[in-house]
């Protein structure tokens, strides 16, 4: 056994043993996690804006943006985690009526989560999650992000104790060493490719998994579209981060004429947004390679220029683009949007479920029967109407994709759910005077005690038997309360 699987192996060991005592399944030690983690971003902002800019010279603002908005969902988890925890009551039917029917909220045990590298401090938000359900969390960052991984798995110990919360920081060769590990749950956020290793690594063990990946997220602008507004809100998702995220745009549906349009409020807002320079950073050589080759046979209408030493490329528009070129085989994960011509919104519809399931589709249009259209006859992790990427940033709506882009939710009451075991717990009472009704259920079988079995677990609508039951008990509190008056009334005169 190698170094790195026998490391793998004792941090895994070791973190299960820590979960079995018990320590973070109370809700003093969740609390005080989260606070730390707070403390974390808040005290090491600088450092973070600074590790993930040495990976992918990503704009600086663009990560405090990030920062803050992991901090909001940090916020909101800690407000709710007491609530959330507590033992949820379900609801009953006449024949439990004295019974206590309940679904605890079990953390799962010990979780792996993997983040990634083009969005590193909200892949983040998942371990808040795992550690706000009470689980012990191992942290592998991304290998692609060397200098973030690197500050994780030296700042994060000081804030979250690496007996419950250690950072597995590895190459790419030693990633299947960890994954050889037996855990309760994994989560990764990455690719499609990578996804698929994930999966078939998690099913030796039948281990729960969430996939949060990517695919190739639809715009479709109709006729009825602000298109100076949609062209700077589709810039901007399209060009944050240089493309590299899950969520961005990747390809536009839409007619010639609103094409015409559109192109021409595209110009304007790169020109705006870019004052100084048009090229954006690509986060290594053969991602820069990997996106020129895409380049090769599209018809150029805003864009294209690529310095391939430098590592940068100019937001590309591209049109007339054919659906069977290779820009449109696979997520483009840059700076380069190619438009494809429908010319209604049956054949955009069409276009989307004839691909693999996108992790969000961009709607942009007034017109509401074309947007209800658009949501009832299509699949996806998520839909936005008039905006990009804006979905991400809202604490209570849930985030994840479907089929090939991806599995599972988090964000806010999500994350928690994510990482814990929905657990039935049902609580018999044993009064003798019960046991009566329940001996219905014993041999020797007969019609009758079926018939009646059948009757007494029937399911039937409306009023749960629970509110029956107090309201009946409350209408009888009125009536005692009434009789007790008249008595006293009678007795006194």
């Amino acid at each position: 056994m190698s170094q790195h699987a026998t490391t793998a192996s004792k941090i895994v060991t070791t973190v299960r043993q820590n979960f079995n005592k018990g320590t973070t399944k109370t809700l003093p030690h969740r609390k005080s996690s989260l606070k730390n983690l707070l403390k974390f971003f808040e005290e090491n902002e600088n450092a973070i804006v600074d590790a993930v800019f040495a990976d992918s010279r990503r704009p600086r603002e663009e990560t405090r943006v990030e920062i803050f908005t992991a901090l909001s969902h940090l916020k909101y988890l800690l407000d709710n985690v007491q609530k959330w925890s507590r033992p949820e009551k379900a609801s009953k039917r006449w024949v439990d009526l004295l019974d206590g029917v309940y679904v605890y909220n079990d953390p799962f045990g010990v979780v792996l989560v993997m983040t990634c590298w083009n969005m590193p401090i909200l892949t983040l938000i998942p371990i808040a999650g795992a550690i706000a359900a009470g689980n012990c969390v191992v942290v592998k960052p991304s290998h692609n992000g060397p200098n973030f991984g690197h500050f994780l798995a030296t700042t994060l110990p000081k804030y979250l104790d690496p007996e419950f919360c250690p950072v597995f920081w590895a190459s790419r060769d030693d990633t299947p060493k960890l994954l050889e590990q037996r855990f309760d749950y994994i989560y990764f956020t990455g690719s499609p490719s990578v996804g698929k290793i994930i999966h078939n690594a998690a099913s030796k063990h039948l281990t729960p998994t969430t996939l949060q990946m990517g695919g190739k997220n639809p715009v479709y602008i109709d006729s009825t579209a602000d298109l100076e507004l949609a062209a700077a809100r589709i810039i901007w998702g399209k060009c944050l981060n240089s493309g590299q995220v899950c969520s961005a745009p990747d390809y536009i549906l839409c007619s010639k004429p609103v094409e015409e349009g559109f192109i021409k409020h595209a110009k304007t807002a790169i020109e705006k947004f870019f004052p100084d320079s048009k090229h954006c950073p690509i986060v290594n050589d053969h991602h820069c390679y990997r996106l020129s080759k895409l380049l090769q046979g599209l018809d150029i209408a805003l864009g294209g220029g690529t310095d391939l030493p430098q590592r940068t490329m100019e937001p590309t528009i591209a049109v007339n683009v054919s659906p069977d070129h290779p820009i449109m085989q696979e997520e483009i994960f840059g700076p380069i949007l190619p438009i494809v011509t429908v010319n209604s919104l049956d054949e955009a519809v069409d276009f989307v479920n004839r691909r693999e399931k996108p992790l969000v589709i961009y709607l942009f249009t007034k017109n509401k029967s074309a947007r209800e259209f658009f949501i009832d006859n299509t699949s996806s992790g998520a839909v936005t109407i008039n905006d990009t990427l804006m979905h991400v940033i809202v604490e209570s709506l849930p985030f994840g994709g479907v089929g090939s882009s991806g599995m599972g939710r988090y964000k806010a009451k999500y994350s928690f759910d994510t990482f814990v075991n929905k657990r039935s717990v049902l609580v018999k009472n044993s009064w003798r005077v019960v046991e009566k009704v329940y001996e219905l259920r014993y041999p020797p079988y007969t019609k009758r005690k079926t018939d009646m079995i059948n009757f007494l677990n029937k399911y039937r609508g409306g009023p749960s038997w629970e509110s029956v039951f107090w309201l009946v008990v409350f209408l009888l509190g009125v009536v005692a309360g009434f009789v007790l008056f008249y008595v006293v009334v009678g007795l006194r005169a």
